[in-house]
């Protein structure tokens, strides 16, 4: 059948299928098409400007998460003006399509992993203030962008190459995305600027893997309705400021690998419905609080590791039922591995949860991540994020037996108590521990013989007991 015999199709959907080879050249006698919807299907080719020659009534074009190639000449000005522009996976580069110029209607455009490499022009970033969803992730653009951005809704310009100082953040984004490019300077003008009133649209905030500086402001309080917050492998130094604590709806701290220092502030106990808290690489220092035990209820992911924490592990942390992921791993910890800790619920037995953690905000779904190292490797999880169980005390000063009731956590697939003074027997019941993947209790004192029940591990891939005195 050829589809340019269904000459009244006014709406085409034919997204998430198993369609292959290149779209037809008909397409382009549907003179009363508006709506076309292609997206992740399986087709692969070359989409030349013919195909849209006669679409003078398109304005929503949704193909997203196909290998198609668009070539169309440089003279070549659309025959329709586009609303919504859903190209993501496209090849479009190396230059930013210049048909895109004539589009004065456009307010939803998605053209990421397109090969664009250049710069984006003046006139772009001029059509920005009618955009509800911007959406320029994981290309190769370079160059700066506007001191002010006037998108609004969803901003994502992730994985690029831009630089210069940050923007800016408009009234009305609910996300802003600007990770893994290479931003510096520091980040007061952004969220400390101009502001009359605090922002209660923002929910969404990734700066990380840039090259940002200087202290984290103290101004959180001008963005109450935060959710999420990233600001991962930058050059931060200083404390976390006292006003994150006005952070009410706050679920994800994300400050991995900076220069951050100081005790961790008591205002940070106020943001109760935290599920991520991820600290480590830093110079943290003080005991370990008491009340990370008491204000977080859903907490799923405590990162602590590689700081310079001190002190005995709180057991305050028993109280962490929600827990999934515990890594106080590389500081300076002492004193005995808390016997509470079998009253980790979460990795106590089977739970029903989903893979993933995600939000939904405007058009773009954000999904929650954690950094795990294990099997002496680093991995990050976040499609089954919520599947992953692990405990890491590795690297610290602790002392006295293993206690028996850490086998009771049958869910734990990844558990490293290497590197310390741990003394007595491995727990006899380890192979009770039927989900362990990773055991690592090298670097200690253990003496006695391997129990018989680890040949119950069926799942186990790594096993490190070398460095004790174990006999057999």
């Amino acid at each position: 059948m050829s589809i340019g015999r269904l000459s009244s199709l006014i709406t085409l959907d034919l997204s998430n299928n198993q369609l292959n080879g290149t779209p037809p050249q008909s397409l382009g006698q549907l003179v009363k098409l508006e709506r076309l919807y292609i997206s992740y299907n399986l087709l692969k080719g070359v989409v030349y400007d013919i195909h849209f020659a006669n679409l003078t009534r398109l304005y929503i074009l949704d193909a997203s998460g196909n290998s198609l190639t668009f070539k169309a000449s440089d003279s070549w000005i659309s025959p329709f003006q586009i609303e919504v522009l859903r190209l993501s996976s496209w090849q479009l580069g190396p230059q930013s399509p210049l048909w895109l110029q004539s589009q004065g209607k456009l307010h939803e455009l998605a053209i990421a992993s397109t090969g664009i490499s250049d710069s984006m022009s003046t006139w772009f970033w001029s059509k920005s203030s009618a955009f509800v969803y911007l959406n320029l992730s994981n290309n190769q653009i370079q160059g700066e962008i506007p001191r002010i951005l006037n998108a609004r809704c969803t901003i994502d310009m992730s994985s690029n190459n831009f630089s210069g100082q940050l923007p800016l953040i408009p009234f009305n984004v609910g996300l802003i995305d600007l990770s893994k490019n290479s931003f510096s300077g520091s980040i007061y003008h952004m969220l400390c600027g101009t502001m009359d009133e605090p922002n209660t649209i923002l929910r969404f905030l990734n700066l990380g893997d840039n090259f940002l500086s200087g202290r984290i402001p103290d101004c959180w309080k001008n963005w109450p309705s935060l959710v999420s917050i990233k600001l991962e492998n930058n050059n931060l130094r200083g404390a976390i400021p006292q006003s994150i604590g006005n952070l009410n709806f706050l679920q994800s701290l994300h400050l991995r690998n900076n220069t951050l220092s100081g005790e961790l502030p008591q205002s940070l106990q106020q943001c109760k419905k935290l599920l991520i808290i991820d600290l480590s690489e830093n110079e943290f220092v003080g005991n370990i609080p008491t009340w990370l035990g008491n204000s977080f209820s859903e907490l799923i992911v405590l990162n602590v590791r590689s700081n310079k924490f001190q002190g005995e592990i709180p057991h305050e942390l028993c109280r962490l039922s929600s827990l999934q992921i515990l890594d106080l791993a590389h500081n300076n910890l002492s004193g005995p591995v808390p016997r509470c800790f079998n009253n980790f619920s979460a990795v106590a037995k089977k739970q029903n949860s989903s893979g993933d953690i995600s939000y939904i905000e405007g058009f773009a779904e954000f999904l929650e991540n954690a950094i795990l190292v294990t099997k002496g490797r680093i991995f990050e999880y976040s499609t089954i994020l919520q599947l992953v169980t692990s405990m890491d005390l590795s690297k610290n000063n602790l002392s006295g037996e293993i206690p028996e009731g850490l086998t009771t956590l049958v869910e734990l697939r990844s558990l490293n108590l290497s590197g310390n003074h741990l003394t007595g027997r491995i727990p006899e019941h380890i192979g009770d521990m039927g989900l362990l993947e990773s055991l690592d209790f090298s670097l200690n004192q253990l003496w006695g013989e391997i129990p018989l029940s680890m040949s119950s591990s069926t799942f186990l891939s790594h096993l490190n007991l070398s460095y004790n005195n174990l006999i057999g």
